[in-house]
């Protein structure tokens, strides 16, 4: 009647438009009035960490996923397979004459490890600063003590250091090369050869004892058996891993004495899975790992004195694997990891305000009842 209506201007056209109050009818998450909520320095110090441990369990996750998980899987080796090659690299201050090496497998084939691995005349001297260079019995401490910064302590190797060894080249080391005049007084014994893949031994003897040979005979004051391995592996040469006789040495000071290594070698295969997301391919390494004791004592005269490495070859394989998860899980692991801290420090929040409100309850309650306390003996006091 006074013409608002007409031009749009009733009480109906101010408010919210039915179309609104329809889809609010659904919001599944209700609002709080501006009116209600308090803005409290606690409130903000609960905000920022919240933030940051959530930043935090963010890029942990991203970088677990960017590098993978390693996995460990222990199976019966199915596959049939004959041959195993044996890498050695040892020094023996005595000359290369006068070493006698074979190896003897369970299957009673002999192979004249001699004829087959290179001989180089050194000086014993010349190995002796090795950095890394340690005794395989010596503690941790013994260890970083005596091997200094060049010093590493075995670990198993990274499935990325197994693939990255079996790219590069396969050549043990050159010997150094003898001074001028100096007539070397040890001997490197180095190489590889092909044996069967079954238990089986390889020792390292005197010439003339160990074995029967018409008119050899090594003095027995030329006997010194002590020793460094520099390397000592099954399977293919990877120069740049590290395996636990490595880099070890032993000395004695005794002729007739007899050094014993027992090894347990295990197959195992090294992988990566496709979906690597550094875009590396792909690859598979199969090598060998083995653990190891030792035993060393001194023989009488008529016992055999060297070096004896006694291997057998375990029945399992171990399979290494490196992956990584979908980019899908990714986002999951994520979303569940920001939403329960979120919910987490939200109750841990309301538990702390209920805390320090009961708390300040009590405190008002104490006050209360001494004030009235108070003014009653005050007017008592007046009174009398």
């Amino acid at each position: 009647m006074n013409g608002f209506a007409n031009r749009s201007l009733d009480e109906d056209n101010f408010g919210e438009s039915k179309t609104v109050s329809a889809v609010k009818a659904f919001d599944a998450f209700p609002k709080t009035k501006p009116s209600y909520t308090t803005r409290t320095s606690a409130g903000g110090i609960w905000t920022v960490f919240l933030i940051l441990a959530s930043t935090i369990l963010t890029f942990t996750e991203l970088r677990r996923w960017f590098i993978g998980t390693t996995t460990h899987t222990f199976s019966v080796e199915k596959g049939i397979s004959h041959d195993l090659q044996i890498n050695l690299d040892i020094v023996i201050p005595m000359h290369c004459s006068d070493i006698h090496i074979n190896v003897q497998d369970a299957s009673g084939d002999r192979i004249l490890a001699g004829e087959k691995l290179e001989r180089a005349p050194t000086t014993w001297l010349q190995w002796q600063g090795d950095r890394g260079r340690h005794q395989l019995r010596s503690t941790r401490e013994e260890l970083l003590l005596g091997g200094g910064a060049g010093y590493e302590e075995y670990g198993e190797e990274d499935v990325h250091d197994y693939l990255h060894a079996a790219r590069r080249k396969r050549k043990f080391a050159k010997t150094p090369k003898l001074p001028r005049g100096v007539e070397g007084d040890a001997c490197r014994v180095f190489g590889s050869l092909e044996g069967n893949k079954v238990q089986g031994d390889f020792h390292i003897t005197a010439r003339g004892h160990g074995y029967m040979e018409f008119g050899q005979h090594l003095d027995h004051n030329a006997f010194n058996f002590s020793h460094q391995i520099n390397e000592l592996s099954f399977g293919p040469f990877y120069p740049s891993l590290t395996n636990p006789l490595d880099n070890t040495f032993t000395t004695t000071d005794r002729n007739f004495y007899k050094f014993q290594y027992y090894l347990s070698v295990v197959p195992t295969i090294y992988t990566t899975s496709p979906s690597n997301p550094t875009g590396a391919f792909a690859n598979t390494v199969k090598t060998n790992q083995y653990a190891v004791t030792e035993q060393s004592h001194v023989v009488n005269e008529q016992g055999v004195p060297g070096i004896f490495v006694k291997f057998d070859i375990e029945p399992i394989l171990l399979t290494i694997a490196e992956e990584w998860g979908g980019f899908l899980g990714l986002v999951v692991r994520l979303v569940n990891v920001v939403s329960g801290i979120l919910v987490a420090g939200g109750w841990c929040y309301q538990i702390s305000e209920w805390a320090k409100e009961v708390l300040s309850r009590r405190g008002r309650r104490r006050g209360g009842s001494l004030g009235v306390l108070t003014g009653r003996r005050s007017t008592d006091e007046k009174r009398g």
